[in-house]
């Protein structure tokens, strides 16, 4: 059986990795040009299919027979090639919304809901909530009727859905929305899973609002497309164990701390140890900008070297899977905490001031004393991380505790 992805461009795509865990065929990628579409579609080569952008709509005159579900949104993502030859168009992204959904844990019965876009993905989000007994159900666009212009006209709103690219991978670091503009919120939806956390979701998380990303919808929509190809039922508990395969080999491990605590070492441990793409911040940073970090703080001053090192933190952690060291005062930055959290677990590497070498590390030397400093940036470490390790014994060991705590 031969199963894949249909799409104009398709990069990187996570597809056929959850397909492999969810049903033995093939599962290949079909980037495909418009001019290109009917061919492939006619052709035979393909016994199921998901269709992305921008082919859900394109797609529905070949299809012979329509679930009711696809027909009623007006998007087709799953077709199949029945025995005859012919297709049948379905729409699993509806199921794929609806976990997600009930995977965020609220009531959504007469919540007034803002769908942030009007494309292809809106259609199934507001069929959803539609079904799910949502009060009023608004779609915000950059030039209709109900706008960002004008958004503050819907500060009632009690549930907020993302179904836009702003905030996606690589141009992440943005929000479709301020959501202090909403004080009676109570969920928010982002459809993107790249980054693991938007800026919108970041902002939720900081409001204390309920959110979930658009990973367990990619997986659960897959899990019924799977059913579609096969004809064979799934738990849906693979749906929870794929996810917690892919957001964790998704999430970069960010290690954070003091000067000299042992970032680097431990990162090229860990590295090591898990087959991750290592980074560590100061050979980036000479690399980029083709000159040290210590020689920058002499020659440029520290305020102009920490905004060149934000600008190098936004880049290394829109990667994913990825190790990364940061430098010891990457959190005076309030900035920097989103962008390493955003796509990233980050681990506090500690180590006592009296193990933590000053040679080549100016600030260290600059300081007072060491204890001085760490007694000044101990409340960021920890206000930036989510573990905290100890880097009190071998380096191994370090990176050992390290991968079993995130369960690497």
């Amino acid at each position: 059986m031969i199963c894949g992805l249909l799409g104009e461009k398709l990069g990187h795509s996570y597809s056929p990795q959850i397909h492999a865990m969810l049903g033995d065929y093939e599962y290949r990628l079909f980037p495909t040009e418009k001019e290109g579409l009917r061919s492939f579609l006619t052709g035979g080569g393909f016994d199921g299919i998901n269709v992305t952008i921008p082919y859900k709509k394109d797609v529905l005159p070949y299809c012979r027979v329509l679930s009711p579900t696809a027909e009623k949104i007006g998007c087709v993502n799953t077709i199949v090639r029945e025995k005859d030859g012919t297709l049948s168009g379905y729409n699993t992204d509806y199921y794929g919304f609806m976990y997600m959904v009930h995977r965020l844990g609220i009531s959504i019965s007469g919540e007034k809901a803002l769908i942030l876009g009007t494309g292809g993905a809106s259609l199934t989000v507001r069929a959803v909530l539609s079904d799910l007994g949502a009060g009023e159900i608004i779609n915000i666009s950059r030039r209709g009727e109900n706008n960002y212009g004008n958004i503050e006209k819907h500060a009632d709103a009690g549930i907020i859905v993302n179904a836009t690219p702003v905030g996606m991978y690589p141009d992440g670091g943005v929000s479709p929305v301020d959501l202090t503009l909403f004080p009676k919120c109570r969920g928010v939806l982002d459809l993107i899973y790249n980054p693991e956390k938007t800026a919108l979701l970041l902002q939720a998380e900081k409001l204390g609002i309920p959110y979930e990303n658009g990973l367990s919808m990619l997986v659960a929509q897959a899990k019924e497309a799977s059913e579609l190809f096969t004809g064979a039922k799934i738990s849906d508990s693979l749906i929870e164990e794929i996810y917690a395969v892919l957001s964790r080999q998704m999430e970069n491990v960010i290690l954070i701390g003091m000067p000299g605590s042992g970032k680097t070492s431990v990162g090229q441990a860990l590295s090591q140890l898990t087959g991750r793409s290592f980074y560590d911040c100061d050979t980036e940073f000479s690399t980029k900008y083709s000159i040290s970090s210590e020689d920058c703080i002499k020659e440029r001053g520290q305020a102009e070297f920490r905004a060149m090192e934000t600008e190098l933190l936004k880049e290394l952690c829109q990667k994913s899977g990825c190790v990364i060291s940061t430098g010891g005062g990457c959190v005076t930055i309030p900035e920097n905490r989103d962008i390493l959290r955003g796509n990233g677990t980050v681990v506090w590497v500690r180590r006592h001031t009296s193990l933590l070498p000053t040679e080549g590390r100016p600030l260290s030397q600059a300081a007072d004393s060491l204890s001085d400093m760490y007694v000044a940036r101990a409340p960021l470490y920890a206000a930036f991380s989510d573990v905290q390790v100890k880097n009190s014994g071998g380096i191994k060991d370090t990176a050992l505790c390290i991968q079993r705590r995130l369960k690497l």
